[in-house]
């Protein structure tokens, strides 16, 4: 027992790293990344009308803390689950995701004269919070145990 503690104590560490990086990702979030939608979110957002933001930074900030959240949570699937193929599989997704979120939040900002702001909203979420992962553990939990 004590061995095979020993032999897991560096993934219990990497764990443990991988999900306080997240907790300071969401702690710091407001001084990391330029997001002016983070202020219009906590209020009532439902009968304002969108902030004004600068694209480009906006952009790079929702690229690059999707990148952060990716990197901590493709560290989490390897520490559960160990499995090579399976972390290539995700990282593929997280790719995809990442590309087909991005289009539906900026098709939302810029194509709708009134755009639909819970929507918006969620869209965001994914891409700022590490929703995939928490949808990622159960269901390559399930594939890991069929094999």
């Amino acid at each position: 027992m004590l061995e095979n503690l020993l032999h897991n104590k560096a993934r219990v560490v990497v764990l443990a790293l991988s999900m306080f990086g997240l907790v300071l990702i969401r702690a710091f979030e407001e001084v990391l990344f330029y997001d002016p939608f983070l202020a219009f979110f906590k209020s009532d957002f439902k009968n304002s009308t969108l902030p004004i933001f600068e694209a480009v930074p906006l952009f790079l900030g929702l690229v690059f803390r999707f990148s952060l959240n990716t990197i901590f949570s493709l560290a989490i699937l390897y520490c559960f689950f160990k499995q090579k193929p399976m972390l290539w599989f995700a990282g593929k997704l997280y790719v995809l995701a990442l590309f087909v979120l991005l289009l539906a939040f900026f098709a939302i900002v810029f194509l709708f004269e009134s755009p639909n702001y819970v929507v918006l909203f969620y869209v965001r979420r994914f891409l700022i919070q590490p929703m995939l992962l928490m949808l990622f553990v159960p269901a390559f939990y399930l594939q890991y145990r069929s094999n």
